[in-house]
């Protein structure tokens, strides 16, 4: 599960990402990677590290609500689940 969100600040600063996705680990747990910045300039990546793809995926929505509840809105969503 992927979703890529943007938003586009009103002074002349280039628009915010938040990117947001689920990989499996090597012991067969499930990690949220949460990657933000400014486009075209390096970002900041966090990782979450959960037991069950359940976790990770009510995590995921979680962090997805907060940056919609920002202003941010859903580029492209990929993979299972609900994208907005």
């Amino acid at each position: 599960m992927q979703i890529y969100m943007q938003i586009t600040p009103q002074d002349d600063k280039p628009p915010r990402f938040y990117n947001l996705f689920i990989q499996q680990d090597l012991l067969g747990g499930w990690t949220l990677v949460r990657e933000w910045g400014y486009q075209g300039a390096a970002g900041k990546v966090k990782r979450e590290h959960h037991d069950s793809l359940e976790e990770a995926m009510d995590s995921l929505m979680h962090c997805r609500d907060a940056q919609l509840r920002r202003g941010y809105r859903v580029v492209f969503a990929r993979g299972e689940g609900p994208p907005a």
